[in-house]
């Protein structure tokens, strides 16, 4: 750790290095930017935060426009690094499961994992912005700046633009250091892009989305609270995340055009008829179906791919302006809550940006590209395999493989969810050789698999995970 030998310390007793006696912009207060700034502030930075909407503590959510968020974790791990479990947990509740809706009307829960604490925990994306803000804002070392529209960088000339939403005012500010965590669209990412910094290529899926909800009188008689409910069609799929206060936030993933898209429910009886046929057991749960249809934006979906996630030392892209992906593995804010815990931890042992962010960007890109991977074959699984009879009995072979082998065999979607001294990369490396092996041991009967051949796969396939990683 570089440090000078009379560095000042921060409360939690930390040294500090040089770079942390200097500010930082960050632009983008949403979950990463919030959390971002306090990390940084409780290590001694001046952090500056810069916001283009209004403060949400004092205006309405904006509706229909965000999906649920599925909290697991790798970000709990960061929450609690920054110190905010204790005012995050009430926000929470626990899945167990996914609890799958057949046509037939016939449900079945698919627990996550086999072990107490392996749920994932269901969570308000207002709700929670607003305390990581609340709880960046009260620190002496954030200053929050809302209604500030970042109209880019100039590497070049070292400054920072933006507008006054309020008084329609230009302004700049010193680039350098400067963390971009300004979402998907991300106005910093796209200034760089037009200057030949970087090169992004966005993949979009054909499938877009809707949000709708499901209100606490209907939801309370006939949705289990405890569970994420998903009615998978093979093509297309609706799922409900349960809310504080009874509710469950539904969204619908369909194909953009095509015969069974969103384009073929241009009209209100489309719709109902729809909802009817498909899902028919939570259709009369929905008593504003048809006005929040018309209503509620029609969002896309896709993957965000940067050739450089940093310039120069200068400015750091972080979170989805580096790495957007699919909402289908539930890891998208999770992975940018990493991101935040990964840049803190780098600020402990070096001593200037342009190695920090190096740093950060060689540590995190592999780790980016397997979740985006596993996202994208999450959503295969989600609308179709999980009807399946072998997908299903693949699934117990996996489980009961990991309670044989715990220090060796973890499921995949474990690794991911439960597992945060995993890396993603690992995860997906790790889960092919599983796969195969779930091949090569599955009778097709439902049976025990052969013990001794199971042994002899996994010790010659599988190296043992460390004792830490193995803890349960």
């Amino acid at each position: 750790m570089a440090v000078r030998p009379r560095a000042r310390r921060s409360a939690a007793g930390e040294r500090l290095s040089p770079q942390a006696q200097r500010a930082v912009n960050i632009v983008g207060a949403g979950l990463a930017g919030s959390l971002l700034a306090l990390l940084l502030a409780r290590r001694g930075l001046a952090v500056t935060l810069h916001e283009r909407r209004p403060d949400p503590r004092q205006t309405q959510p904006e509706r229909g426009r965000s999906i649920n968020l599925a909290l697991a974790a790798r970000g709990m791990l960061a929450l609690e690094r920054a110190g905010v479990m204790d005012r995050v947990r009430p926000l929470l509740i626990p899945m167990r499961g996914r609890m799958v809706h057949e046509l037939s009307g016939q449900t079945a829960l698919q627990p996550y994992g086999q072990r107490e604490h392996e749920v994932i925990w269901s969570v308000g994306r207002a709700a929670l912005n607003r305390v990581l803000i609340e709880e960046a804002a009260r620190h002496a070392g954030v200053s929050v700046r809302f209604n500030q529209q970042c109209l880019g960088a100039e590497v070049g000339r070292d400054r920072l633009r933006f507008r006054d939403e309020a008084s329609g005012a230009l302004h700049e500010s010193a680039l350098t250091p400067t963390i971009a965590a300004d979402g998907a669209g991300s106005a910093v990412r796209a200034s760089l892009a037009a200057a030949g910094h970087v090169s992004v290529h966005e993949e979009w899926l054909d499938h877009d989305y809707k949000e709708l909800s499901v209100p606490p009188a209907a939801a309370r008689q006939a949705l289990e609270r405890h569970a994420l409910h998903i009615w998978p069609r093979g093509g297309f799929m609706l799922i409900a995340l349960p809310n504080t206060d009874d509710s469950f936030t539904a969204t619908l993933f369909l194909a953009r055009a095509g015969a069974v898209s969103f384009a073929a429910l241009a009209r209100p009886p489309a719709v109902a008829e729809f909802f009817d046929r498909q899902f028919a057991d939570v259709a009369p749960l929905m008593p504003d179906l048809l006005a929040e249809f018309a209503s509620h934006p029609q969002g896309q979906l896709g993957t965000v791919h940067a050739s450089a996630w940093q310039v120069a030392g200068r400015v750091l892209l972080l979170g989805d302006a580096a790495h957007a992906i699919v909402p289908f593995h539930g890891q998208g804010m999770n992975a940018a809550f990493e991101d935040c815990a990964v840049l803190d931890a780098l600020l402990e042992r070096q001593a200037d940006w342009p190695t920090v962010f190096a740093q950060f960007e060689q540590s995190r890109r592999p780790n980016a590209a397997a979740i985006a991977q596993m996202a994208l074959e999450n959503y295969t699984e989600m609308r179709d395999a999980v009807l399946d009879a072998r997908f299903v009995r693949r699934r117990d072979l996996a489980l009961g493989l990991e309670r044989r082998f715990p220090d060796r065999f973890i499921p995949r979607y474990s690794m991911v969810m439960f597992h945060p001294e995993i890396a993603y990369a690992e995860a997906l490396r790790r889960g092919a050789v599983q796969a195969q092996l779930l091949e090569e041991l599955d009778r097709g009967t439902g049976g025990e698999p052969d013990g001794a051949l199971a042994e002899k796969l996994i010790t010659e396939r599988l190296s043992p995970i460390s004792s830490a990683r193995a803890r349960s």
